[in-house]
């Protein structure tokens, strides 16, 4: 990873690739027994062998985006990516050949975090909606305690609070169960490819074979993807995003220039991976469920967590290919 420095191209590119907004996560469905089942192998059907097949997905690098325990476009993706890089019959399916596959990871699919004190402290503040006003604030952090565990644990606000009642009025050391997601860093990258038809970006090796994939947003028709080869140039953690309404077709007409401060909700998210072709990167974002789902200002759009996975995966010898 080369060291980042603040040319005033690469403000330009962080305001072109805000991400449009997505729609609002569905909440899973009630099930008291969820922990419980998530656990149980025997089951591979209900919400609880949802939320274990998102687990396993997720520590095996073929990210199924927010970890929700619904069905859904996200999970398929990864499900087609796993089963084609293990050699599986490539349906988008959890079929018995690759519930094998995925169940030799053995570890379990729930683990206890034990909160503390800086986890309830925060400080976490709802922000507004208008851009104008987040502009006035000089950190764009969580706006709550679900919503910053989420983001840690690759999970939705709502899953949590479905496992853990209650969990907005926790305590320092309150024991929560939370997903048991992956950590270990990735090998490094030879090739990073987008592809806009499948919605992912996926990283391979020197062989050509693909070690990981993460669901993505990438253009729409207003702002399309630039296809071809390309390089990477640098990478900026907390990015400060430069708003210019002038870019954007979508624009508030009464909105003017603005400066939003870095943060998890900053509208490119906690990290901007910026690319030789000018004015375009891939970054992360403040709406998770929304990855995958609604279309971008023309830039890749990834989890914040599964951005962070993929700077740690390049570097400037990384090559990058964005295709249809």
């Amino acid at each position: 990873m080369v060291p980042y420095s603040r040319p005033a191209f690469l403000a330009l590119a962080i305001a072109l690739c805000a991400a449009l907004p997505p729609p609002a996560a569905a909440r899973p469905a009630d099930g008291a027994a969820l922990a419980t089942s998530a656990d149980d192998r025997s089951q591979h059907e209900g919400a609880g062998a949802l939320l274990r097949l998102q687990v396993l997905l997720d520590r095996a690098r073929f990210s199924p985006g927010e970890i929700d325990a619904l069905a859904g476009s996200n999970q398929q993706r990864a499900l087609r990516g796993f089963q084609q890089a293990r050699g599986l019959p490539v349906t988008g399916n959890a079929d018995a050949a690759t519930w094998q596959a995925l169940e030799q990871d053995t570890a379990p699919v729930l683990v206890d975090y034990t909160l503390t004190a800086a986890d309830i402290e925060g400080p976490y503040a709802r922000l507004p909606d208008d851009i104008m006003e987040q502009s006035k604030l000089d950190k764009l952090g969580y706006a709550s305690l679900p919503e910053a565990l989420g983001e840690r644990f690759h999970a939705s606000p709502a899953l949590l609070g479905q496992l853990n009642p209650g969990i907005a009025q926790a305590r320092p050391g309150t024991v929560l169960k939370v997903p048991a997601v992956a950590t270990d860093p990735l090998p490094k990258a030879a090739r990073l490819v987008v592809d806009r038809s499948d919605s992912v970006l996926r990283l391979l090796d020197g062989e050509g074979r693909v070690f990981a994939q993460y669901p993505a947003s990438s253009g729409s028709e207003h702002d399309p993807l630039p296809l071809g080869e390309w390089n990477i140039v640098a990478v900026a953690p907390d990015p400060t995003f430069h708003y210019n309404p002038d870019l954007f077709w979508d624009a508030d007409p009464s909105h003017g220039k603005a400066k939003l401060a870095p943060g998890p909700n900053n509208p490119v998210g906690t990290v901007w991976i910026d690319l030789s072709k000018p004015h375009y990167g891939i970054h992360g974002t403040p709406e998770p469920s929304g990855v995958g789902k609604r279309q971008s200002h023309g830039c890749i759009r990834l989890t914040n967590w599964d951005v962070a996975a993929v700077a740690a995966a390049i570097d400037t010898r990384t090559l990058v290919t964005l295709q249809e």
